[in-house]
């Protein structure tokens, strides 16, 4: 008799606050390794993404932080985003379409912007970044998970809601 192999149980979701001030998911780290869109898409729904973190300089007002870039709407909980916080997003010139980078650790960030002195980062579960996708999938037009490599992948914002179930 041939035994199948079991499918993936869903574990509890990660809470963020409980991971000492690391920045990674390891479960999205493998699935990027493995090019595996639907590990992937379980790293996210099961763990944490970390997600640029929009840093203004330093004599900024409020009111330009809010018109900088959309709110994240994620909880306050200490290690998630405070309802203040922006993500950081990224854009092509003359265009009002933006491109939102996730990332496996703030390793894989800090290789994608390696002399940023400001680069800070938030972990996301996967209710803010599906209310996050949401508010904003007008203006997003593609995802990247890991860009700087070594692992890159990319999706369509309506397929990662998708994705998040």
């Amino acid at each position: 008799m041939n035994a199948t192999p079991a499918a993936p149980t869903p574990s509890e979701p990660v809470d963020p606050a409980d991971r000492n001030g690391t920045f990674r998911s390891e479960s999205l780290e493998l699935a990027l390794a493995a090019q595996d869109a639907a590990a992937v898409a379980f790293a996210l729904r099961h763990d944490v993404v970390v997600v640029p973190k929009l840093v203004l300089p330093t004599g900024t007002s409020d009111t330009a932080a809010a018109d900088a870039a959309p709110s994240t709407g994620g909880p306050d909980d200490g290690a998630l985003p405070d309802e203040g916080d922006q993500v950081r997003v990224f854009g092509r010139e003359n265009t009002d379409k933006r491109i939102l980078l996730l990332f496996s650790s703030d390793d894989t960030y800090a290789a994608m912007v390696p002399d940023d002195p400001n680069r800070q980062v938030m972990l996301y579960d996967a209710l803010s970044l599906r209310a996050f996708l949401e508010a904003h999938l007008d203006v997003i037009e593609q995802v990247f998970f890991d860009i700087a490599g070594p692992h890159t992948m990319a999706a369509n914002p309506e397929d990662l809601l998708k994705a998040l179930g």
